[in-house]
């Protein structure tokens, strides 16, 4: 089942040793608070710190109780100890985002304590670190002096051995939507951590105006810090930007791990299967990684190929119970001491896997799948378009689903180059009769960042190609104003698709049981247009010869040479590639096979794992 290398696959770096630094950085902030505390948790910390630190850890630091952060009036058990302590009082911790909403709630306990004579202190650990808008809010609402803060560096979270996620949803958004460059610094700081455990690294590429401000971030932390000398671990560094390319998170996902997301969201690697795939009145969390050896061998598989892989799984572990018959005694002792406790295990993951792919299939079938995928390869070819806005309409006239219709939208206009005005005028006016008016304020999000556009009269892709043709070979190029840059960036898929083949040719069957190339993870339709670009700058070891797509991206791309020539021939074979504003599984599977093709090992650095569903519900009007 899995794809065949044609070269040794070079050993990944440990990750684990990520996990260890935070963990231990969080209990020497946890001991720095002598006595019995209360941990006040952000919601959306409860799983990252889950994987960190278990609840008996904590519990083992004098954590006694732990409350999720709900914007409510708090009752913490503290209240029920003696006031008047040697350490000055009962003390309440919140482990939060540097977010401003939370820091007012938490101004409003404390003078709400103040109010009625209860005293407590109060420490606020920001994570992955404090911005200076947080500390003003607590000067303004008079609490400055009332609260200590720290900060928790908890910049990455290794979801796999190949996976690591800053877990920072809202990275997206506040960036590439708001403008908010508050997280670039953040990254910039992933980024070091990464580089002083396992570099020096040998070259960094980036694309996209928010890799050039990460890697710049990241130049100014290794000035300042001290140089040691070690043995490179991972070679080459890739930066890109999500703006780069929206085409491939915009496309329903076919391998069994985008599957699994898009469907039942995987959230910090883990995913809860509810009782349609456990068969009982019990949901059951499951980890999905290289450990599970079931899901290893199909997560990255197209989901036609798992049905046949899994029947074929069933039956070689059938065979393995089956040996014991005939065993004599310490035959016998020996399979149960060695093997039958593995095979359990291999049984109730292969069976939840089963159970999840049927619940898949029933669920696409009921969605006429195959009609939508058809749709989307139109849409990708650049073919029967008219076709592809019918079934869009009759998608939203019959209120299938709401982010569903929208993502057909975003990539009609993003494939299109922008709508036609009478149809973008049909189109918006039919959505919002059917989802509601509120979503005025959506399509705006949306028109800002170039997702879902009306094409100006006589601005035909010719025309506007030789507009920014002219104005790219010109020396004031970078003079361009952000609002030029950001139209011309988001307006040359055709073009770019043509260079770059990323439609294969449609004459030829693909196999999709032995893919050629990585559009195997679109049905052999599209190679994703983020995956080629690395493939490609890697290959010419630099943009040169890529000149004509770098202009049509606008990308601000660049070529770094590091200080270590000298690296493992190893290292440099382990490529590190960052992606800003999120990524998907797909994306993953991906760069997996290309590196099982070409002989390289992918790790891939995430702000957060997106899809379709994620990418535009961050825009949706009720995120304001």
């Amino acid at each position: 089942m899995a794809h065949s290398a044609r070269r040794d696959s070079p050993e990944l770096p440990d990750l684990s040793l990520l996990k260890r630094l935070v963990r231990d950085q969080l209990i020497y902030l946890l001991e720095q608070l002598p006595g019995k505390k209360d941990l006040f948790i952000d919601s959306d910390l409860m799983s990252p710190l889950d994987r960190i630190a278990n609840v008996s850890t904590l519990k083992q630091h004098e954590v006694d109780k732990l409350y999720k952060v709900e914007h409510k009036p708090i009752v913490s058990i503290s209240d029920q100890y003696v006031l008047l302590l040697v350490t000055g009082g009962p003390l309440i911790c919140f482990l939060i985002r540097p977010r401003i909403q939370t820091v007012k709630w938490i101004c409003d306990v404390v003078n709400a304590d103040k109010a009625v004579g209860k005293f407590r202190r109060y420490k606020i650990i920001f994570t992955p670190q404090k911005f200076y808008a947080c500390e003003a809010v607590l000067e303004e609402q008079g609490v400055f002096g009332d609260v200590t803060t720290d900060e928790w560096a908890f910049y990455l979270l290794p979801l796999d051995e190949d996976i690591i996620s800053l877990e920072l949803p809202e990275f997206f958004r506040d960036n590439f939507l708001a403008g908010d460059q508050r997280w670039v610094r953040t990254a910039g700081s992933a980024l070091h951590l990464l580089h002083s455990l396992f570099g020096p690294f040998s070259k960094v590429y980036g694309i996209g105006r928010c890799s050039k401000m990460t890697y710049e971030s990241w130049r100014e932390q290794v000035e300042q810090g001290e140089q040691k000398a070690r043995h490179a671990e991972i070679g080459n560094v890739f930066l890109i930007d999500r703006d780069v390319d929206f085409v491939t998170p915009l496309c329903s996902q076919v391998v069994y791990e985008g599957l699994v997301d898009d469907i039942f969201r995987i959230k910090c690697g883990c995913v809860e299967f509810g009782p349609e795939v456990t068969s009982s009145d019990k949901s059951i969390k499951v980890m999905l990684n290289s450990q599970d050896k079931v899901f290893n061998e199909i997560r990255n598989e197209h989901f036609s190929n798992v049905f046949g892989f899994l029947s074929q799984k069933a039956r070689n572990l059938q065979t393995a119970y089956d040996k014991r018959r005939g065993m004599d005694i310490q035959q016998m002792k020996t399979f149960v001491s060695e093997e039958l406790k593995g095979l359990k295990q291999e049984h109730r993951l292969l069976s939840l896997h089963i159970s999840a792919s049927e619940s898949i299939m029933k669920k696409k079938t009921k969605q006429d799948f195959q009609e939508l995928l058809k749709t989307e390869h139109c849409l990708l070819e650049g073919f029967e378009i008219r076709e592809c806005i019918s079934f869009i309409e009759e998608h939203i006239n019959r209120q299938i689903s709401m982010i569903e219709s929208l993502r057909l939208l975003c990539l009609l206009s993003v494939t299109e180059n922008g709508l036609l005005p009478k149809d973008f005028k049909s189109l918006k006016a039919q959505y919002l009769q059917s989802y509601g008016a509120d979503h005025l304020l959506t399509f705006s999000n949306l028109r800002q960042l170039g997702l879902l556009v009306e094409q100006q009269p006589g601005e035909t892709l010719t025309v506007m190609e030789s507009k920014v043709g002219k104005l790219v070979n010109d020396r004031a190029a970078v003079k361009l104003t952000d609002a030029f840059s950001s139209l011309a960036k988001k307006s040359h898929f055709r073009a770019l698709s043509k260079k770059l083949n990323l439609i294969p040719k449609s004459e030829e069957d693909y196999d999709l049981r032995v893919p050629r190339d990585m559009a195997y993870i679109f049905s052999g339709a599209y190679i994703p247009l983020s995956c080629k670009i690395i493939e490609q700058v890697l290959e010419r070891d630099g943009w040169t010869g890529l000149e004509e797509v770098t202009r049509l991206i606008n990308g601000h791309e660049f070529a770094v040479t590091g200080a270590d020539p000298k690296s493992k021939s190893d290292a440099r074979r382990i490529i590190l590639v960052m992606f800003l504003g999120g990524c998907t599984f797909s994306e993953i599977s991906a760069l997996r096979f290309l590196g099982k093709e070409k002989g390289y090992k992918f790790i891939v650095v995430t702000t957060a794992i997106t899809n379709s569903s994620r990418l535009l519900e961050a825009l949706l009007d009720n995120n304001i």
